[in-house]
Parts: structure tokens; C-alpha cells; sequence
């Protein structure tokens, strides 16, 4: 099997507060952009939609099966939120997209992601792969879904969030996944 470098180069705009986190993207067959979270039958914006303008298909381009990309881009912007994943390189044991069949490779250099984020103050993980790779890369115990734990990692302390995972094998409806969310950014 062959090893799969990331697809993605970090987004990180200036001002972020927040840093969220995957474990690695899906193969590009599914894709419905090029940005994080692509594939359309992943809930994450969905649930920010949901959050933030109070509409599920907020993120969506009407009567598409994509989302808006450059839509996401601004919000993100505005909203201080950083993102990349755990994974530099993986290997696909399965040929799909579950965590449970990604053997990572090579994590991603967390270090040299935050100090492009000066302000970064926050870290969120959105699956249990994401969770427990960021976990040994920082040297503490997996949070719980839901929870947040303070962290010392290069330097600076970090409230490190364990987030439910948006993909919808994880099956839990949009308004549940989305109440944990809401702790991250004080809603």
C-alpha cells in the first residue's frame, strides 16, 4: 500500500483563535470543494451553519450538492477559525475514508502550525482518530466527546476540545453534534 501525502496546505488565516482539526481527508472522488471538510455528506458545515445562521443548508450552494467554498473561506476568516488535520501522510488500509482504516504516517508538525497562529488559544478535534493522534502529540489522555482539557504544548496552553465527529457514520443528528460545537465559540 502506498503512503498518501496531504492534499491541503493548512488554512490559516490571520487572527485565529481556534484551530480544528481532522484526521485526514477523504479520497478526492468525494469531494464536493477544495477545502476541509469536502466530502457532502460530512455534517461539519452543516452544524456551523446550524450554529452560527441558524440554517443547516447555510454553507450550501442552492440546488447543488456542493458546498460554497469561498462562503466557508469568510466565515472562517471572520471567525478566527484555523484549519488542517492530524495526519501529514497516511496509509489507507481499506481504500476509504474511515478512521478506522488510516494508518498515519507521518502526524502533522502541530508546532510549527501554531506559530503561524500567534493567537491560537484553542484546539479542536473533531473524530476519535483526530483525538488521539493530537493526544500523543501533546503528550495527554484523550478527552471525552464533549469535553476540554488545558494543555501546555510548544511554550503556550491551549484548551484542547474533543468534539463529536461531523461524518455521518457517526450517527447522530446535526442539532445534537452541533450543542457540543457551540462550547467551543461561546454560543
Amino acid at each position: 500500500m502506498n503512503a498518501e501525502k496531504h492534499p491541503l496546505s493548512p488554512f490559516l488565516p490571520l487572527g485565529a483563535r481556534v484551530l480544528m482539526l481532522g484526521s485526514f481527508p477523504p479520497q478526492r472522488v468525494r469531494w464536493s470543494m477544495d477545502f476541509f471538510y469536502p466530502n457532502f455528506q460530512n455534517d461539519m458545515w452543516r452544524i456551523l451553519g446550524y450554529i452560527f445562521a441558524g440554517d443547516k443548508n447555510h454553507f450550501i450552494c442552492p440546488g447543488e450538492k456542493r458546498f460554497d467554498r469561498e462562503r466557508i473561506e469568510a466565515f472562517c476568516r471572520e471567525q478566527g477559525i484555523a484549519l488542517y488535520d492530524t495526519a501529514e501522510e497516511v496509509v489507507r488500509l481499506k481504500n476509504n475514508a474511515s478512521d478506522n482504516f488510516l494508518q498515519i504516517v507521518r502526524p502533522v508538525n502541530l508546532a510549527a502550525l501554531l506559530e503561524a497562529i500567534p493567537i491560537c488559544s484553542s484546539i479542536v478535534v473533531t473524530g476519535q482518530k483526530a483525538a488521539e493522534t493530537l493526544s500523543g502529540i501533546i503528550g495527554v489522555e484523550t478527552p471525552q466527546v464533549g469535553k476540554s482539557i488545558e494543555a501546555d504544548f510548544a511554550g503556550r496552553r491551549y484548551t484542547i476540545w474533543r468534539m463529536p465527529s461531523s461524518s455521518r457514520a457517526y450517527p447522530r443528528p446535526i442539532e445534537w453534534k452541533a450543542e457540543f460545537y457551540r462550547k467551543v465559540f461561546g454560543l
